[in-house]
């Protein structure tokens, strides 16, 4: 399996390279060649079973496959529940696939725990460092230093923008205690964060230098990972299912449109969004214009840049790169694109989308409450409101994303007390953090990593690089 870019300008890589790269030197993102079909009939077995079935064919050529499947079962052995991500019946036509009973309660973690042990597999034994970089709107940052925290070849530096997330989910990143873990507290929002990681990745001598690598969704193997469990849900029902999806960068959807196309049995994805609504508006009028950043109760999917719909554009206009190159030059120029009427037509084939204000998302919450005794977080609540105006037949999946303990206040708000907190988020509050706060201004950031590398490397500076809080 080889693996192409989104503008047609960068080399074709091997899975391997592609983890490492994450953004394509020419600003795409990846994708496979090709898209493998699942075995029929569709794998069943233990999570880590159909895991290693389903992603095989896109790193086979990496690994032996008992080593594959080693990583992958030692990826998913510290979760909650044996399942993984179990399915729980919400009425009788509408199930929640839960996805957050990873290490830090969100859905970053399936994806992420196989990630991290992936990065540390390709660079042992090569004496290389990597600087990993993301940008994280709450979730992602956890995760990720989580994953990565103890591997002895990263280093991990996670920008988030200051105030825009939970407390929770801040204190869940900036409380870790270890030396190759770095927190920076962005003046601006998640697009400013993004569009910083962008930029970093833009520069090529950077990227050499320190060994840039990329745990975003704009990285592939967070794509491949996510595939699994549409597989897995999709499998238990008779009937072609539903998916609703709570959306933001829009790597979790875009998954689900992966599984389709190797033949999951998945009749329409639902894209559901908060007040920032850029991918609504765009599924009903084929034009995608940024606007303005609102703060919700739901503030991972406080986004109006989704890089990865980047990728079903690729898809949609026939893996016509330079028409894709064109379309996102215009769209970093203008902030707006829009599509011919040809290609917007495709967007109404099995895709849908719906917008949730903060009002409807709270109602949510405590309608699923007093009717099923269930508690959600306001994630979940928005792709939930998005499921119940839907009038055709079931099943409906939606995907809850987090714990609703990670959004307390928006929780408490809904349904006037605060969800049972885990212990281990419980005892955040009593930790230090270690966070420095930085303008969005890529210099700044890049002289920062160049240091993080530098120290790596043993090489004397003068920088301060956690500040404790």
């Amino acid at each position: 399996m080889r693996y192409i870019s989104t503008r047609g300008q960068a080399p074709a890589l091997g899975f391997g390279e592609v983890l490492l790269e994450g953004l394509a030197t020419d600003g795409g993102l990846y994708l496979p060649e090709r898209w493998p079909s699942l075995p029929s009939p569709l794998p069943h077995g233990e999570y880590h079973e159909v895991a290693t079935e389903v992603m095989w064919p896109f790193v086979e050529s990496e690994m032996p496959r008992d080593e594959f499947a080693a990583l992958v079962k030692d990826a998913y052995c510290h979760f909650d529940d044996p399942a993984v991500a179990p399915l729980r019946r919400l009425d009788d036509k509408t199930w929640l696939c839960e996805l957050f009973h990873g290490p830090t309660f969100a859905f970053k973690d399936i994806a992420l725990q196989l990630v991290g042990r992936l990065f540390d597999r390709q660079l042992a034994g090569t004496g290389r460092r990597a600087v990993i970089v993301g940008a994280t709107s709450g979730d992602t940052g956890s995760a990720a230093i989580e994953a990565c925290r103890q591997c002895d070849a990263l280093d991990i530096v996670m920008l988030h923008p200051a105030g825009r997330v939970s407390e929770t989910q801040r204190r869940q990143m900036t409380t870790v205690d270890s030396p190759n873990v770095h927190n920076i507290a962005i003046d601006g929002t998640f697009d400013d964060c993004q569009r910083l990681v962008k930029d970093l990745f833009a520069d090529e001598s950077l990227r050499r230098e320190v060994g840039l690598a990329a745990v975003n969704s704009i990285n592939w193997a967070r794509i491949m990972a996510q595939i699994v469990y549409y597989v897995t849900a999709s499998s238990a029902f008779e009937d072609p299912t539903t998916f609703v999806v709570p959306t933001g960068n829009f790597g979790n959807v875009f998954a689900g449109h992966a599984a389709r196309r190797m033949g999951a049995p998945i009749k329409n994805l639902i894209v559901a969004s908060n007040e920032n609504d850029i991918l609504p508006r765009f599924f009903s009028s084929g034009s995608m214009e940024s606007t303005a950043v609102i703060a919700t109760h739901s503030p991972s999917m406080d986004i109006q840049v989704s890089s990865n719909f980047e990728r079903l554009m690729f898809e949609s206009v026939g893996r016509d790169a330079s028409l894709v190159a064109d379309l996102m030059a215009t769209f970093a120029e203008t902030g707006t694109f829009s599509v011919p009427d040809d290609v917007h037509r495709q967007f109404g084939d099995g895709w849908a989308a719906e917008r949730v204000d903060d009002e409807e998302t709270l109602g949510t919450i405590a309608a699923v409450e007093a009717e099923h005794g269930i508690v959600i977080d306001p994630h979940t609540a928005v792709a939930v409101a998005a499921s119940r105006r839907r009038s055709g037949p079931g099943p409906y999946v939606v995907l809850a994303t987090a714990h609703p303990a990670k959004f307390s206040d928006a929780v408490k708000s809904a349904i006037g007390v605060a969800p049972q907190m885990p212990p281990t988020l419980a005892r955040l509050a009593e930790m230090d953090e270690h966070v420095r706060n930085a303008p969005a201004d890529v210099d700044v950031i890049a002289t920062f990593v160049r240091d993080i590398a530098d120290r790596a490397a043993g090489r004397s500076v003068d920088a301060d690089y956690r500040e404790r809080s």
